[in-house]
């Protein structure tokens, strides 16, 4: 693939699926619903709700991942896979002007930078809430486990110092504020509604559900919820983020579309 001064002609391009119906990104007999432009990748939001599958001609606004900004996600430690950076941020990008979005589990920022280019974008603001001590899955001994998160003085896992640092370089500081505690004690004097919420914390059940908790029914009537990591399938990963996306359903979330492992949700009003 190569790029041009202004456009490059896709194939199609198969991100996600919709009622286990294909979301294509790419060039069709519509027109152009994603392209590269000067080194950004633009994301089609159909009718003004990105992921949307394509069944008719296209409308809406064209949404670009800021160049700075995606090559700063793409290095920042983390464990989203591009293509659901992208789509966080698709979602993102359509909360209203003065929304807030809200983080649940920030790591060293990879999501946190794709929120907060939305953000700026949307005119939003992004709060992300992390004790910033690792998950069960990230702790010595376990699969997902980075050494070098580590606080030598303590010998315990410390991954704020790799996060400031992250929002720092990508200049992200002014639309993120970050909250250290754990969602258990955040979530219990937390009041504002939420315009978008981002769930990717601790993977372990019991955490998982705390989280969910803690802080689905901030969720504005219309706004998004978006879950990380849901795998129907047990030998794709672990089973607690799709309890909470299979919990959401039964609260009356509407699935609006999954890219990877990334499930969007939308409140119905």
């Amino acid at each position: 693939m190569t790029e041009s001064s202004s456009t490059v002609r896709l194939p199609q391009l198969t991100i996600g699926v919709e009622n286990d119906q294909p979301i294509i990104f790419g060039w069709s007999a519509y027109g152009p619903v994603s392209a590269l432009f000067h080194g950004r990748l633009a994301i089609m939001a159909c009718g003004g709700e990105p992921g949307r599958r394509i069944d008719g001609p296209v409308s809406g606004s064209t949404y670009l991942v800021d160049k700075g900004l995606r090559r700063a996600a793409l290095a920042a430690k983390g464990f989203m896979p591009e293509d659901e950076g992208d789509a966080l941020y698709a979602a993102a990008r359509t909360v209203p002007a003065g929304g807030l979005i809200l983080e649940v589990g920030s790591y060293c920022g990879k999501s946190t930078i794709y929120l907060a280019a939305a953000a700026r974008e949307a005119g939003a603001q992004v709060v992300t809430v992390d004790h910033h001590r690792g998950s069960d899955e990230n702790q010595a001994g376990w699969e997902h486990h980075d050494p070098t998160v580590v606080d030598p003085r303590t010998g315990r896992m410390d991954t704020l110092p790799f996060l400031r640092r992250n929002l720092e370089d990508a200049g992200v500081e002014d639309v993120v504020t970050l909250v250290i505690g754990r969602t258990e004690q955040v979530g219990g004097w937390w009041t504002t509604p939420v315009s978008l919420l981002f769930i990717d914390g601790g993977h372990a059940e019991y955490q998982a559900q705390a989280d969910y908790e803690a802080w689905a029914h901030h969720v504005a009537p219309g706004g998004t919820l978006l879950i990380h990591d849901v795998f129907p399938d047990p030998a794709d990963g672990g089973q607690a983020p799709y309890h909470i996306f299979l919990r959401a359903l039964d609260d009356g979330f509407k699935e609006r579309s999954r890219t990877g492992s990334l499930r969007v949700l939308d409140r119905v009003p």
